[in-house]
């Protein structure tokens, strides 16, 4: 395969698994520091897997999709995926993308517990609450939150989210920034009036503390 061939030289470890269920078996028998999945996959599909892996692991997944699937990248992203890459694609995009996830200290910072009004981010256990109670985030997700509320009352450009949250060699569209907040607004304002993260139109976004 391609894509195994070019990481191996690259000199990264590869384990495949060519459908389903036994992607979804190797998954909960060993550790992985990143996931490939492609959608269209037999057995259980890219989506289904995923979505099942997100029931016991956090391990970052890029999902592979067909250039027009576009519900199909929408829907991979709601269960859980971090990103997507559309395909046919370019080795160099792929390796980029990885060295995202290589840089696991992107986000540290000296606080582990991060506050603004009625919501709590602890960073040791990676937990969300607002007035008390769990918002489910995924990795993607947690990430940018924690970015926004790092420097609250601070505009964000698209254009820095991405460098920070995605890395400085992220290559694609910065609009996954604003479909990354469209999942965050549904999970934190759901049901709740007072609304944190706030659009600068033409620049970025927000959250303000006052």
């Amino acid at each position: 395969m391609f894509i195994e061939m070019e990481l191996t030289h690259k000199g990264y470890k590869v384990d495949t698994a060519y459908e389903g269920r036994g992607a979804l078996n190797k998954v909960r028998e060993t550790s992985y520091n990143l996931i490939l999945l492609d959608i269209m996959i037999p057995n259980l599909n890219g989506i289904e897997v995923c979505r099942r892996i997100r029931q016991f692991s956090n391990v970052p997944i890029i999902m592979l999709t067909a250039k027009s699937d576009i519900p199909d990248k929408v829907l991979g992203l709601d269960v859980g995926a971090n990103d997507y890459l559309t395909k046919p694609f370019v080795i160099e995009e792929l390796l980029a993308r990885i060295r995202v996830y290589e840089r696991s200290n992107i986000l540290d910072t000296d606080s582990d517990v991060l506050k603004v009004k009625d919501i709590v981010m602890d960073n040791k256990t990676h937990e969300v609450l607002r007035d008390g109670k769990k918002i489910e985030l995924t990795k993607k997700e947690y990430d940018l939150f924690k970015m926004l509320l790092i420097n609250k009352n601070v505009v964000l450009t698209r254009e820095k989210l991405i460098e920070e949250v995605w890395g400085y060699d992220y290559v694609g569209d910065t609009n996954v920034v604003d479909v990354f907040i469209r999942y965050l607004r549904s999970k934190i304002d759901g049901g709740f009036d007072d609304k944190f993260m706030t659009t600068v139109r033409g620049v970025g976004y927000v959250i303000k503390e006052n």
